[in-house]
């Protein structure tokens, strides 16, 4: 166990219709800058968001959600914004969007370990139990 650092996080949110107000969550990025750590998990649960949705388009959807952890990364795979700093690309992340994949606000915590953070967020906040 590492000593106890601070770290950001948020959710990504799939928003089709704004106006309703109905969102289903997707993914969690993490950064923590001490540890100069970036990381997301992302994922579709394509039965809920289709019993929601049944016009939305889950392919584009997943498309944008897979670039998340790209972005994460960092890299030539990620484009332009890859090549940012991990810092950069967290602003980038979470800064504010009007399409269908949004960011909710950012939160802050404590952890040892940046990764086992961002599993277990990503457990609590988007994955159902049996279901991801």
């Amino acid at each position: 166990m590492h000593a106890p650092t601070s770290f950001d996080y948020a959710v990504f949110r799939v928003v089709p219709r704004v106006e309703r107000e109905e969102f289903l969550n997707a993914g969690v990025v993490l950064y923590c800058a001490q540890a100069d750590w970036l990381g997301a998990r992302v994922k579709l649960d394509r039965d809920r968001a289709r019993t929601l949705w049944p016009d939305l388009d889950l392919d584009l959807v997943e498309e944008h959600l897979a670039v998340i952890p790209r972005i994460c990364a960092g890299g030539e795979e990620a484009g332009p914004i890859g090549r940012l700093s991990r810092r950069e690309r967290w602003h980038w992340l979470v800064s504010p969007r009007s399409t269908v994949v949004q960011v909710s606000p950012v939160h802050s915590g404590l952890c040892g370990d940046p990764a086992v953070s961002l599993d277990r967020l990503f457990e609590r906040m988007v994955a159902l139990p049996g279901r991801i």
